[in-house]
């Protein structure tokens, strides 16, 4: 929406009118992309949950106003938190059996793959 809906620039005048900086729109809008494109993929996919869970935040935080529905004016609060809640969730079961890329950590006493 960021980029079809709003347009980028659109986006940076809306960080604006919140107190943000708008050049931070152009950031937000390539992790949330990237890191999107990633967990789609199951490329690192823990470390980009974790990863995006304070820009969920931030957004979660920035829609309080607006409600519970995110289909209320100006969105609501629920689907960046669950977002988050579904970030931690991928964060602490790991990486899925078809993920491209693999952690190669320690998870829980067991060695991933």
């Amino acid at each position: 929406m960021k980029l079809f809906v709003f347009t980028l620039p659109g986006t940076a005048q809306f960080f604006e009118s919140i107190g943000f900086p708008g050049l931070l729109a152009y950031p937000v809008f390539a992790a949330e992309l990237l890191g999107g494109i990633a967990l789609v993929l199951g490329i690192y996919a823990r470390q980009v949950a974790l990863w995006l869970i304070p820009i969920m935040a931030v957004a979660a935080g920035v829609h309080v106003p607006n409600g519970w529905v995110h289909t209320s004016p100006g969105g609501g609060w629920e689907y960046p938190v669950f977002l988050m809640a579904a970030s931690i969730a991928l964060w602490l079961m790991g990486d899925g059996a078809a993920a491209l890329r693999r952690s190669t950590r320690l998870t829980l006493g067991r060695a991933t793959a």
